[in-house]
């Protein structure tokens, strides 16, 4: 049975919620609406209380826009998607919604069916791949959490990396994500966590890919693709390198 996913729609025109009902309805996908909220204030209280999967949000609302949601929520700790209504005149808050983490957006005035699905099977893949990456933190409870350090910026490159270590990161990409200068945050993130960038992204995957192996029956080559190594070699050099024997070995250790 497939996985029904929670959504939760944030759009202060009530007319508007109730279409976007019906269209949910005749997609036929997998996700069930929970609540609907009118404003952004209302909805972070809906998000702290249902923890949506997803949650499909007008971007131009009163009290608290879309954006101002989506990077509330991120503020919070909150990793559910986020996926914009906008019309073409917001079209500038959706791209900044997109640069805080959103997974798409969606033109109000031009919404079809086709459209929908297209972007909530996106939505389900990246909840799909989410559920996949938290088990390692199941399977290396005393390891899967960072230490905090005393840099809130550092902190929220460490809940980044966190979430997203299985895609491409860089560091002009994170230095871009807190807004500083690229070789400082190269110099504080060391002098802050006792570790390159690098080192620490690696570290991740690998842990990541210790839980794969040991506990799916996929290919090497897949399991460095899944935790973010596009290279097949380079992912068993890395691999070598931090834990003394290859995947293969360590696949074979596990199973014993």
């Amino acid at each position: 049975m497939a996985t029904l996913w929670r959504a939760l729609i944030v759009e202060d025109e009530q007319p508007a919620r109730a279409s976007m009902r019906k269209l949910f309805l005749k997609a036929a996908i997998p996700f069930e609406i929970v609540g609907e909220a009118g404003d952004g204030r209302e909805a972070l209280a809906m998000i702290r209380e249902l923890r949506p999967d997803v949650v499909i949000s007008d971007i131009d609302m009163p009290v608290m826009d879309g954006v101002k949601l989506l990077k509330a929520a991120r503020e919070e700790g909150f990793d559910c998607r986020f996926v914009m209504l906008t019309a073409m005149s917001e079209f500038e808050y959706a791209r900044q919604a997109l640069e805080h983490g959103a997974t798409g957006y969606l033109l109000k005035l031009s919404l079809d069916l086709q459209g929908l699905r297209e972007t909530m099977d996106k939505v389900a893949r990246e909840l799909e791949q989410r559920e996949k990456l938290r088990k390692v933190d199941k399977w290396f409870p005393d390891e899967s959490r960072a230490e905090p350090t005393d840099h809130p910026e550092m902190n929220r490159i460490i809940g980044y990396i966190e979430e997203h270590y299985a895609q491409e990161i860089t560091l002009k990409g994170l230095a871009e994500f807190i807004r500083m200068d690229a070789s400082y945050v190269s110099d504080l993130f060391k002098k802050k966590t006792g570790s390159t960038l690098t080192h620490y992204i690696q570290n991740r995957r690998i842990r990541a890919a210790k839980m794969l192996l040991a506990e799916t029956d996929r290919t090497i080559g897949d399991i460095g693709h899944q935790v973010g190594f596009e290279n097949d070699n380079y992912f068993i050099k890395v691999f070598k390198r931090w834990c003394e024997m290859t995947p293969n070995e360590y696949r074979k250790q596990a199973e014993k």
